[in-house]
């Protein structure tokens, strides 16, 4: 099956989970809002889609797979684990899978209220003064919870290797490994210390960046850097 992803062209934001997972599954995939226009891509396909749609995603990432369109990214994820071998065979495994998925996003919308604090009908520069009082919050306490977390599931992992849910790569470790990457970017100091102490979680995110195909995306052109405009910032007078 050919699968279509759409997500905004120009950032990796939550559609990132999803390729990320797409590309270990070596699946085949169109992301229609980076073709142009000529080709039936872009922006205004996708606008169109959500528009026309009988059951409309409420905003972008969404997947369509055959005739069926899916929102929302850990949906997304729940549908393609079984299909790209991302998740273990029995259900009590994938929705553990799930369950993590669920938790980080959890953290991502927090990474992502630092620098919008008021919500995202006000630009960075008129909250700024909002933005670095939680910046300070979640760094000191919620990075910190969250990845104690994380560290206590892999440690507690009856499987092999470096992953959080048995012995074989799920779906929820690439999403983890993004999620560090991020922080790694918008709070590099703070990140940093933080990994230090948790040896684990360094050794995860290092583990599926060295996997063959998700190096070779990383190293294709085709993964958009970070920026600003996405999910993770780097503002310097954050800190971190």
């Amino acid at each position: 099956m050919k699968y279509l992803l759409y997500y905004w062209p120009e950032i990796q934001g939550r559609g990132e989970f999803v390729r990320l997972a797409l590309e270990e599954g070596g699946a085949d995939y169109v992301d229609v809002a980076r073709l142009s226009e000529e080709e039936g891509g872009g922006v205004p396909a996708m606008m169109r889609f959500m528009e026309d749609a009988g059951r409309p995603p409420f905003a972008p990432p969404f997947l369509v797979a055959g005739r069926q369109a899916i929102a929302q990214t850990a949906n997304i994820l729940l549908f393609l684990g079984p299909r790209l071998g991302l998740v273990p065979r029995d259900a009590a495994g994938k929705l553990w899978v799930h369950q993590l998925q669920l938790t980080l996003a959890d953290l991502v919308v927090e990474a992502h209220d630092t620098h919008h604090p008021l919500g995202p009908t006000f630009y960075y520069e008129d909250q700024e003064r909002e933005a670095k009082r939680r910046t300070r919050a979640f760094i000191a306490e919620r990075i910190p919870k969250f990845l104690d977390y994380f560290e206590r599931v892999i440690e507690r992992n009856p499987g092999r290797g470096p992953w959080m849910v048995g012995s074989a790569v799920t779906y929820a470790d690439l999403s983890m490994a993004q999620v560090i990457a991020g922080l790694r970017f918008a709070f590099p100091n703070a990140t940093r210390k933080a990994l230090a102490r948790r040896p684990r979680l360094a050794k995860l995110h290092d583990a599926v960046f060295a996997r063959p195909r998700i190096r070779r995306y990383a190293d294709s052109g085709r993964r958009i850097p970070f920026n600003n405009d996405g999910l993770f910032r780097r503002y310097r007078e954050l800190g971190g």
